[in-house]
């Protein structure tokens, strides 16, 4: 028997107190068989090892009963977004807008929307954030912004204000300039005339969307000492909109041939586009622990280095838009091909972009967000039968590729596509204006509609979250500003919470797997059996450690052709929980990741 004196007893008492405070936060810290990555891994950044999860604010969470999600309502559910495992939320523009284009027509950079709330709510939301140790990313739209902001309201008052030259303007004495492509206008005219200043205005978006001239060194560094003022609020990094687009060429000449009329490959080729993607990354990017991502639109696998390999020191990681406008009718808005998109084409893209970061920079992975349509829609098959499989392969896809994983609102619940009947439904300025298009046209409106069921219109991707099965899926207590999907009463995050074997616990459980494994956010990716219509496998491989990866793409069993016995390979995750059957058979749609 041990024995101590009054003297002795506090001191033991307080080492035994520390032993055991001690150890119980190694056993939170550390999951269960986590292998921590290697040392001599280069180049580690905690923004490769990391999980987005996008919030689009407007349908998130609604505090105050005004139909529209808000920043008071985000709060409130971070300890949900905390439970996901997820690291970094991603927030789509929640700056002074009047809503054009839902946020993404800026009219006050350093203010807060007043639907959203104030920047009282934003620093709350940011120390919500940052004491659960989630950190924020937000839009950065600077290609342009709303006529209603202070510098175009002074622009367009006179031809010789200061504001002029923050737009880009041809005088109309000189005729129309050459035409340019606007992708929210009916017409596609990206020129709208000004009768006060009896001028034209450049607007690649919509017509109170007024481009802003990036070749003013005055816009550059008001942009610049913006995104100083968000950084020094605390907030960690930016997703930058359409940024291959700021830079212009000022004559406004015809089309090059060689674009063959792909306005979009010619905007991302502006003259002085990486000198002042070099200046921001100069200026403001390098004194700050963040990260930044291109949003790629008319980049390709041949270009896109020029944006993120670290010896050129502009941004982190690039977006590409290939994978997500595969499978589309040619010349059709957003149409699904007929008979689905080619699971070998879908591979050969996912595979090349792979190979484009082998040696340098780094890419992202991504199969939903506010532009798209939802992910089990497009991609799986949400089919009450299959939705909830398919969901799960495909976030099983996102959670295993190389690149950060950016993962949209609600697919964690297996969320889909709306599919509204009526034109009426529709919010997005991109459906009706597209829509508007038709119809002068006396094109075949129904469909149209019938069209965006399955397919790209945004809204789809927008409706409110699903929270619960009561009014308004636990959204909000008023009119939601876009209708809630009707099965939110059997889909939604309260009845997933308990089920063990529910499309949410499959993420949570994926993405502990992919944290858990460096070779799944590190490792060599290696395209297997890539002729096979059906099955998309493949390896991930990093110090000695190999893991294979099956999706079944289809609603049929099929077999993955891989010249390898899996005999003695050991599972890791299977969303019917079980495994594969007699080796490389797969049911429907399913998912497996096992260690070879």
């Amino acid at each position: 028997m041990c024995h101590t004196t009054p003297s002795t007893r506090p001191l033991q008492l307080l080492s035994l107190f520390l032993a055991v405070f001690f150890l119980s936060s190694c056993k939170n810290d550390a999951p269960k068989n986590a292998s921590a990555p290697p040392a001599d891994i280069p180049d580690r950044k905690w923004w490769k090892e990391a999980v987005v999860y996008q919030i689009y604010p407007r349908s998130f969470k609604d505090s105050d009963g005004d139909g529209v999600g808000d920043l008071k309502g985000i709060t409130s559910k971070l300890d949900y977004v905390k439970s996901l495992g997820v690291d970094i939320i991603w927030l789509n523009p929640i700056y002074g807008s009047p809503n054009d284009d839902n946020g993404y027509d800026i009219s006050d950079y350093q203010g807060i929307m007043k639907e959203f709330g104030t920047m009282d709510d934003f620093d709350a939301l940011l120390k919500g954030m940052h004491e659960r140790g989630l950190k924020v990313v937000m839009d950065l739209v600077v290609n342009h912004c709303s006529d209603e902001h202070e510098w175009f309201k002074q622009a367009r008052s006179s031809r010789d204000n200061p504001y002029r030259d923050y737009f880009h303007w041809w005088p109309a004495e000189k005729g129309k300039p050459n035409p340019r492509y606007s992708f929210f206008d009916v017409n596609n005219d990206a020129w709208e005339y000004d009768k006060k200043t009896d001028a034209y205005y450049l607007h690649y978006f919509s017509d109170k969307q007024p481009d802003l001239n990036w070749e003013n060194p005055k816009v550059r560094e008001e942009i610049f000492s913006m995104m100083r003022f968000w950084f020094d609020k605390g907030v960690d990094g930016f997703r930058m909109d359409v940024i291959p687009f700021i830079s212009k060429d000022t004559s406004y000449p015809p089309l090059p041939v060689e674009y063959k009329g792909d306005m979009v490959k010619y905007y991302a080729n502006g003259p002085h586009l990486h000198e002042y993607l070099q200046a921001m990354n100069r200026e403001v990017l390098s004194k700050y622990d963040i990260m930044t991502v291109a949003e790629g639109i008319g980049t390709t696998t041949d270009d896109i280095l020029n944006f993120v390999d670290p010896d050129r020191k502009e941004l982190n990681m690039g977006y590409h838009f290939e994978g997500v406008s595969y499978g589309y009718v040619p010349g059709k808005f957003k149409t699904p091909e007929p008979d689905g998109y080619k699971l070998v084409g879908f591979k050969e893209i996912y595979s090349r972009w792979d190979a484009a970061f082998a040696e340098k920079g780094w890419g992202t992975i991504y199969l939903g967000n506010h532009d798209q349509p939802r992910m089990v829609t497009r991609w799986g098959n949400d089919s009450p039968e299959w939705r909830e499989l398919s969901s799960k392969m495909l976030t099983t896809f996102l959670m295993t590729m190389r690149g950060t994983p950016y993962y949209y609102y609600g697919d964690e619940l297996g969320m889909n596509n709306i599919k509204f009947d009526r034109i009426e439904d529709y919010r997005d300025i991109e459906t009706l204006n597209i829509y508007k298009k038709i119809q002068q046209e006396g094109g075949d409106l129904n469909a149209f509609i019938e069209s965006q069921k399955n397919g790209g219109a945004r809204d789809n991707g927008r409706t409110p979250f699903q929270w619960d099965a009561t009014t308004n899926a636990g959204f909000t207590t008023g009119t939601p500003w876009l209708k809630v999907n009707p099965n939110y009463t059997t889909v939604n995050a309260a009845a997933q919470e308990s089920d063990p074997n529910s499309v949410l616990n499959y993420f949570r459980n994926i993405v502990k797997l992919r944290k858990n494994e460096p070779v799944l956010i590190y490792g060599k990716y290696t395209l297997l059996d890539k002729d096979n219509p059906d099955v998309y496998a493949y390896t991930r491989e990093l110090k000695g450690k190999k893991l294979l990866i099956l999706l079944n793409f289809r609603d049929k069993p099929t077999t993955a052709n891989l010249g390898m016995d899996i005999s003695k390979a050991k599972l890791l995750i299977d969303n019917y929980g079980d495994g594969p059957q007699n080796g490389a058979n797969l049911r429907p749609y399913e998912a497996a990741v096992l260690e070879l």
